[in-house]
C-alpha cells in the first residue's frame, strides 16, 4: 500500500511539472550560488518558495514578500511570513507541495537545508538556488547574492551596510577590554555548543568574548557535564527557543539548573543568561540584532552605561 501511494504521488508530481513546462518561454539569467553550481533564474517577477525561516526574512528585508508563495512551518518573522502556504520543514520539506506551489525558483540554505534537497528537487526541474552562511561574512555574502538573484542590489547593499554599520559600533565599544570565556548553547538538553567553524562563534568574538569551544571537527558538538567544568566558562548563554509570546522562564529557575556546578565560574558569579534563539541562530537580516543581545550579556558594564554610542 506503501508503494502504491509513493507511485500516486510522484505520478501527481510529474503532472504538475509537465503542466509547468507547457508555459510560455520567459528570458532567464544563469547565476553561480554559493555551492558552485550554475542556476537559471528567470528574469522579472518570480515566485519564489523558501526553505529556511533565515532565507524568508532575507526576502521580505529585500522587499519582495510579494513574490514569496510558500515557506517552512518555522518561518514566523516578520509577521506575515506566518500566512505563507507551509512546505513542511526544512529538513523533510514536502516535495508535492512545493511543485504545487509552480515555484520559479528554491531558496536553500546549506546552514540548515540537507543538501540531498538541492538534488531532489532539481531532479524534478526546478531551479533551486543555495546559499552558506557558515561565517558572518558569508551571512553578508548571502544578502548581497540574493539581492541580486532577487533583483534587489540596491536595496541589499543598505541592508548589508546597516548590518555592517552597527557591527562596527559594537566592535568599537568592546575593543581593548578583556573578553570573558563564553560558551554558547545551540541546545540546553542535551548540551549542543556553537564551535569556532559557526558564524555564532564570530558573533561571539566580535561581541568581546572567547569562544571556550575550540575543536573545529564538529561546527556544533555535544558536550558533557564534565567539559563544561573543564572548559571554566566565565558566561554561559542558552539559546532561547521559546515561542516570544510566552513569558520566559525567570533567571532564577535557569540558574537552578546549574546550582550544582558550583565549579564552573558562570554559575559561581550567576552569569548564566536565555537569550532568543531565533536573532542569533537565523544567518539573515536581523543577525546584527543577535550580536548587540550578545554583546550586552557578554558586556553589561559598558551598554549599561551607554559607551556603545
Amino acid at each position: 500500500m506503501r508503494h502504491v501511494r509513493g507511485i500516486a504521488a510522484n505520478a501527481s508530481v510529474a503532472l504538475t511539472l509537465c503542466l509547468l513546462a507547457g508555459g510560455p518561454a520567459v528570458r532567464a539569467a544563469t547565476l553561480t550560488d554559493m555551492l558552485g553550481r550554475a542556476v537559471t533564474v528567470p528574469e522579472g517577477a518570480l515566485r519564489v518558495v523558501s526553505l529556511a525561516p533565515s532565507l524568508t526574512e532575507i526576502v521580505f528585508a529585500l522587499d519582495r514578500g510579494d513574490w514569496l508563495v510558500g515557506d517552512t512551518e518555522f518561518c514566523d518573522y516578520p509577521p506575515a511570513a506566518r500566512s505563507k502556504p507551509k512546505v513542511g520543514g526544512p529538513v523533510t520539506p514536502n516535495l508535492e507541495r512545493i511543485v504545487q506551489l509552480r515555484p520559479s525558483l528554491v531558496l536553500i540554505t546549506a546552514e540548515g537545508n540537507p543538501l540531498q534537497t538541492v538534488a531532489r528537487l532539481t531532479q524534478l526541474g526546478l531551479s533551486v538556488f543555495a546559499v552558506r552562511p557558515e561565517s558572518y561574512a558569508g551571512i553578508l555574502a548571502s544578502i548581497q547574492m540574493l539581492g541580486r538573484v532577487l533583483q534587489a542590489e540596491a536595496t541589499a547593499a543598505v541592508l548589508v551596510r546597516n548590518i555592517q554599520d552597527r557591527s562596527t559600533a559594537v566592535q568599537r565599544a568592546v575593543q581593548g577590554r578583556p573578553r570573558p570565556r563564553v560558551l554558547y548553547l545551540v541546545w540546553a538538553d542535551p548540551l549542543v555548543a556553537a564551535g569556532p567553524a559557526t558564524f555564532v562563534s564570530d558573533l561571539l568574538e566580535m561581541a568581546g568574548g572567547e569562544n571556550v569551544v575550540q575543536e573545529r571537527s564538529v561546527p556544533y558538538p555535544h558536550l558533557g557535564w564534565e567539559e563544561v567544568v573543564g572548559r571554566a566558562p566565565e558566561v554561559i548563554l542558552v539559546a532561547d527557543h521559546r515561542d516570544p509570546d510566552r513569558p520566559a522562564a525567570s533567571k532564577g529557575a535557569l540558574r537552578t539548573t546549574w546550582s550544582k556546578w558550583q565549579s564552573v565560574p558562570a554559575v559561581r558569579s550567576g552569569r548564566i543568561l536565555e537569550l532568543p534563539g531565533d536573532t542569533i541562530l537565523r544567518p539573515g537580516p536581523r543577525v546584527v540584532e543577535g550580536l548587540e543581545e550578545l554583546a550586552r550579556a557578554i558586556h553589561p558594564e559598558v551598554f549599561a552605561r551607554g559607551e556603545s554610542r
